[in-house]
C-alpha cells in the first residue's frame, strides 16, 4: 500500500486504528487531518475529539500543529489533554464514588509526597516492594479516603477503577468524546491503558505509536508487548507509515538516528549532523561555551535559522553541570532548565513563604513555619541524615511556638531570615523580588539555607512558563502584597503539571534525553560525558547502566535525542573514553 493510500485508509476508517511510524513520519499530522474530517462531518453540541498524550510537551507541540492544520472554526471541538489532566477531570468530579470526601479532592504534589514519605522511591521494575513502600501505599489510601489527597501516580489506577465500576461514566465520556486519539501508545502502562480499554467499546480509539521510541520500558507496566496487546484487544486496522521523514527534510538526521539504532554505521558524514571533541579535564564552562560559539558560527554560515535549541544530557547531574557552565563566567548565557527535583520545588515554597507579609505579633509562628518548610526540603532527600535533621527542625519549630526562644544556629538563622524578610522592600516584580529573597537566604551564611538558595538557581522559575510569575503579579496587583504566595506557587505548579509543556519554546533549553521526548527543536546538542566507574576506569554516559552489548536500550534512548532536531545535531563528545555506540560513526 503506497503512502497516499495508507493515509486515505486512515481518513476513511470508522473502526479502531493503530498507526505506527518513525519520528517525523506524519502520525500526528494525519491524526489531526482525520480529526478535522470527523468534526467537519458534524459532531453533536458539546462533543469533541480527544487527543491524549503522556507528554505535556507533545500536547503543546500538537497544539502548535493544530493551529496550522486545523481550521479555526473547528479547533474548539479538538480537546488536547495529557493523561493526567484527563484523569484528574474525572476524579475531581466523580472521585467520591471511590470513597474520597465529596468535593474535596486535592492533588498531592510530587514534592510533597517526597517530603511525607521521607524520599521513598518506588521499587524498580521486577523488584519486590519493601515493607516501607507497602506501608506508604497504605498511607496513600488513607490520604485519599480520609483527607481527599491523591498523588499523580494514582491518577490512572483510580481513574481506571472509576471507569470499571461506573458504566454511566463510561457512556458519558464516550458521548463527550466519540473519538479518542492516544499518542505515544507504546508507552502506556497497565493502568493508563486499562482506562482506554474500558472506553473502547463505546467510542473509536486511534493509537499512534513507535516501538523504537519506547524509552520508558524501565517503568512498571510499560514494555514492548504493549503494541501486541493493543492489536489483540482492539483488533484495529493497522497502518505502518514507515520511516518517512517530515520533521527534518533536507537533512540526514533521521537516517543517522536509524543507523545508530540498527547498528549500521555508514562511515561517511551525515548532512545536518556534526561532532566536536573536548578534553573532559578542562572546565565544563569553557568547552560548552566554545561548542555554542562554533555551532552558531556554523549555523550562520550555512544559513540556518535557529530560534530554539536543546542541550541534552543523560542525567540530572549532567543537566546541573551544563546549567552551571552556562551561568558561569562574566556573561551568563540565558537558558531554561527542565527538571523534576522535589527539593527544588520545596525550596521554592520556602522562598514563596518569605515573600508573604510578616507581622511582628506572628514572629514565633513564622519562624516555626520557616523551620517546617526547611524540614520538608530535607525529608525529600530520603537519607537517614536528612530525615534526622528534618526531625530536629520540626522539634525546634514546636518549642519556638510553645514560647521557648531559638537556641540552635539553624533556628536563630530562621529567626534572622524572618526579620530580614519583614524588612524587604518588595517591588511587585516577581522576578526581581525572587532574587531579593534568594540573596537573603545566601546572606544567612548557614549551609542549610544556602542550599535552598542554590536550589532556586536551578528553578529559573519564571523561564519555565509564565504561570508562577502571573499568579504572583496578579496577587500583588489585587492586594499590594504577595498575601498567599505559597498558594499561588502551588496552584501554578499544579497547572504546569497538568497543562504546560511548551508555552515558551524560544532560546536554549537544557534537559535530559528522557525529558526531551515529544519535543522538537531547530537544533540539538547531545552531550556525552566521561563517567568514572573506578580508580582509573571511565565509561561513556551514552551507555546506560546494566545495558550490555550491543547496547540496544542505550541506542534507542540516543535515537530519541537525535530525532528531536529539525535542522542540525551536534554530538559534543570527550576525547576519552571511547564510546562503543559512536566510535564507528564518521561525522
Amino acid at each position: 500500500m503506497i503512502i497516499c493510500e495508507r493515509r486515505q485508509t486512515i481518513l476513511d476508517e470508522d473502526g479502531h486504528l493503530l498507526i505506527v511510524g518513525g519520528p517525523g513520519s506524519g502520525k500526528t499530522t494525519v491524526a489531526l487531518q482525520k480529526a478535522t474530517k470527523i468534526i467537519g462531518a458534524g459532531l453533536q453540541p458539546g462533543q469533541s475529539i480527544l487527543f491524549l498524550s503522556f507528554s505535556r510537551a507533545a500536547v503543546a507541540r500538537v497544539a502548535q500543529a493544530s493551529n496550522l492544520l486545523v481550521d479555526k472554526s473547528v479547533q474548539s471541538q479538538l480537546s488536547l489533554q495529557t493523561f493526567h489532566s484527563f484523569c484528574w477531570s474525572l476524579l475531581k468530579s466523580h472521585g467520591y464514588l471511590l470513597g474520597s470526601p465529596k468535593g474535596k479532592l486535592k492533588i498531592l504534589l510530587p514534592q510533597d509526597e517526597k517530603a511525607l514519605s521521607g524520599g521513598l522511591k518506588a521499587p524498580k521494575k521486577g523488584e519486590p516492594a519493601s515493607a516501607n513502600w507497602l506501608a506508604w501505599q497504605e498511607e496513600r489510601e488513607r490520604l485519599f479516603a480520609e483527607e481527599g489527597r491523591i498523588c499523580f501516580d494514582w491518577f490512572a489506577p483510580k481513574c481506571s477503577e472509576l471507569l470499571e465500576r461506573c458504566q454511566l461514566l463510561r457512556e458519558l465520556v464516550a458521548n463527550t468524546h466519540p473519538v479518542i486519539i492516544v499518542d505515544e501508545a507504546q508507552d502506556t502502562g497497565d493502568a493508563a491503558w486499562s482506562c482506554i480499554e474500558r472506553l473502547a467499546g463505546h467510542c473509536q480509539i486511534i493509537c499512534l505509536g513507535d516501538l523504537d521510541q519506547q524509552i520508558f520500558d524501565h517503568l512498571e507496566g510499560v514494555g514492548p508487548e504493549r503494541i501486541d496487546h493493543i492489536k489483540a484487544v482492539l483488533a484495529p486496522v493497522f497502518i505502518d507509515l514507515g520511516s518517512d521523514n517530515n520533521r527534518s527534510p533536507g537533512t540526514e538526521i533521521t537516517l543517522f538516528g536509524n543507523d545508530i539504532l540498527a547498528k549500521t554505521p555508514r562511515r561517511a558524514p551525515y548532512v545536518g549532523v556534526g561532532r566536536q571533541m573536548y578534553d573532559p579535564r578542562h572546565d565544563a564552562a569553557q568547552w560548552m561555551r566554545v561548542a555554542l560559539a562554533r555551532f552558531y558560527r556554523g549555523a550562520k554560515a550555512e544559513g540556518l535559522r535557529v530560534e530554539n535549541m536543546a542541550i541534552l544530557a543523560t542525567t540530572g547531574s549532567g543537566v546541573a553541570k551544563i546549567s552551571a557552565a552556562l551561568n558561569g563566567g562574566a556573561t551568563p548565557i540565558p537558558h531554561k532548565v527542565l527538571f523534576d527535583e522535589a527539593s527544588v520545588l520545596l525550596s521554592a515554597r520556602l522562598a514563596a513563604f518569605l515573600l508573604e507579609p510578616k507581622l511582628r505579633d506572628q514572629r514565633a509562628a513564622d519562624v516555626a513555619t520557616c523551620l517546617q518548610l526547611l524540614a520538608s526540603v530535607r525529608r525529600s532527600g530520603g537519607s537517614a541524615t536528612a530525615l534526622k535533621e528534618a526531625a530536629n527542625y520540626m522539634k525546634w519549630a514546636a518549642t519556638i511556638v510553645a514560647g521557648t526562644p531559638a537556641k540552635t544556629k539553624v533556628a536563630k538563622s530562621a529567626e534572622a531570615l524572618i526579620e530580614g524578610a519583614s524588612e524587604l522592600e518588595l517591588t511587585g516584580d516577581p522576578g526581581r523580588d525572587w532574587i531579593l529573597v534568594k540573596t537573603l537566604l545566601y546572606r544567612t551564611g548557614v549551609n542549610e539555607f544556602k542550599q535552598v538558595a542554590g536550589a532556586l538557581d536551578y528553578l529559573i522559575a519564571f523561564n519555565r512558563g509564565k504561570r508562577i510569575s502571573a499568579a504572583l503579579s496578579e496577587m500583588w496587583m489585587s492586594t499590594g502584597a504577595y498575601t498567599t504566595a505559597r498558594i499561588g506557587l502551588d496552584t501554578a505548579l499544579v497547572q504546569d503539571q497538568l497543562l504546560a509543556g511548551g508555552d515558551d519554546t524560544q532560546g536554549i533549553h537544557v534537559m535530559t534525553i528522557h525529558k526531551s521526548k515529544g519535543k522538537q527543536f531547530d537544533a540539538v546538542i547531545l552531550v556525552r560525558e566521561s563517567i568514572r566507574q573506578g580508580a582509573k576506569e571511565f565509561r561513556s554516559s551514552l551507555i546506560w547502566r546494566d545495558d550490555v552489548a550491543p547496547y540496544d536500550r542505550s541506542r534507542k534512548i540516543l535515537r530519541v535525542g537525535i530525532t528531536r532536531a529539525r535542522c542540525y545535531v551536534l554530538m559534543l563528545e570527550p576525547i576519552f573514553p571511547r564510546c562503543p555506540i559512536m566510535s564507528d560513526h564518521r561525522l
